[in-house]
């Protein structure tokens, strides 16, 4: 009745549904990861804005690789901007995508280290070549709040960290290349600024990443297993249909029995 099953045709679509199963329920698996991983990243960021400031150098020294776990930490600083010092960030898009710099200072601490502070956005309203205008910082000795952020590096950004730039523009934010520039001791990684806000709204302050979002790794992860259960119920299926169109064949092609003699 089912000796079908065993033609090769029969045989190599089993043995394709049995491995189709374990390898969608594994695929289950890898999203149901991905989504436990941003539930705890945006609770782990959370965490870090929420938390009240420490002092920069805390968390961070010359040369220091600032770890996940101390990243978006809020922190602050008290020293001066060098606005002389001052470089931006090519190709760095706002929150409505308008493609512009970051701008990014050298802020002097009282023991003479600099922190790097990444004062926000402004729009490339010049010749690329050209250095842009950037409203000045705050004059003085001030105090300034931020996130802290690691050094950017090609293979985490994207960003090809191209060289032979005009004067005063980076592709990239390394505390290792600034320290080289300027001659001082540069604390590892750099800071978003979050406060003081800048008169008039420039540069733009860049928004807080974002932590509330999990995407849809769940609904994924569910999807998949759906496919994982359908596999077998889907073979189930087509073998009680070959077994009936195979019945329903061998019925019409059997010759009719003969009357038997009176």
């Amino acid at each position: 009745m089912y000796r079908f099953l065993l033609s090769r045709q029969w045989v190599i679509l089993t043995l394709i549904a049995l491995v189709l199963i374990p390898v969608m329920v594994e695929l289950g698996f890898w999203q149901l990861h991905r989504h436990e991983n941003r539930v705890a990243q945006n609770q782990r960021i959370s965490d870090a804005l929420n938390a009240d400031p420490v002092p920069a150098e805390k968390l961070t020294s010359p040369g220091h690789e600032v770890p996940k776990e101390d990243l978006y930490r809020r922190v602050s600083a008290k020293g001066t901007f060098d606005a002389r010092h001052e470089v931006v960030v090519r190709r760095r898009t706002n929150s409505d995508d308008a493609v512009g710099f970051h701008v990014l200072t050298p802020f002097v601490l009282d023991d003479g280290k600099v922190l790097l502070v990444n004062r926000g956005w402004i729009p490339a309203d010049g010749p690329q070549t050209a250095f842009p205008k950037i409203p000045a910082p705050p004059k003085g000795e001030i105090t300034v709040t931020g996130r802290l952020m690691a050094d950017e590096t090609s293979a985490a950004s994207g960003i090809k960290d191209v060289r032979g730039l005009p004067d005063r523009q980076i592709m990239l934010i390394s505390s290792g290349q600034q320290a080289d520039a300027l001659g001082k001791e540069v604390l590892g990684g750099y800071v978003e600024l979050s406060s003081p806000e800048a008169k008039g709204g420039s540069p733009e302050l860049i928004g807080e990443p974002d932590h509330s979002s999990i995407g849809a790794h769940m609904a994924y992860a569910v999807q998949w297993w759906l496919f994982a259960a359908g596999v077998p119920i889907g073979w189930v299926v087509l073998v009680r249909r070959e077994r009936r169109d195979r019945a329903a064949a061998a019925e019409a092609t059997a010759p009719e029995a003969t009357p038997a003699a009176v």
